[in-house]
């Protein structure tokens, strides 16, 4: 591959799916940890590129939100990328307090300790977990009891 090859810009058209939806990840900056995955639509990334904060689409609301818009724990954009397949994006971004709505830094907060091959239905997977990361802020003060 030349120089010329690595460094050329190039139009890419990001595949938002049959949902209209594509994978967003939050990875920081600072340490590269994964901080969380979402889902954004068209104009989910559409706000972040314009205004430099992170904004996804809630599957559960459905509507757009601006990270931290109500906690106040707001994702500063450094840089979006793109996967090779145009169908998943990447967040890199200074994360104001916890990413995770359940008051940890990381939404990736807890490791799998042991599986349960065969437990479940087609659907789930019971796992027992510890809990590695960090809890950073109390939800119940920051939401009122509302996530």
């Amino acid at each position: 591959m030349s120089d010329a090859d690595s460094s050329a810009d190039e139009l890419v058209d990001i595949d938002f799916g049959h949902d209209g939806l594509v994978p967003a990840v939050a990875q920081d900056a600072e340490t590269g940890e994964v901080l969380m995955l979402a889902f954004a639509d068209r104009e989910a990334v559409e706000r972040t590129i314009e205004s430099g904060t992170a904004h996804y689409y809630s599957r559960s609301r459905e509507e757009l939100w601006q990270k931290g818009k109500s906690s106040g724990h707001t994702q500063e954009i450094e840089e979006i990328r793109v996967d090779c397949d145009a169908d998943a994006v990447l967040y890199i971004v200074e994360q104001e307090g916890g990413a995770c709505h359940t008051g940890y830094h990381s939404c990736f907060h807890r490791k799998v300790t042991e599986g349960r091959p065969g437990a479940g239905d087609e659907n789930t997977l019971p796992v027992e977990t510890e809990t590695v990361g960090e809890k950073v802020f109390d939800p119940d003060a920051v939401y009122d009891g509302e996530e």
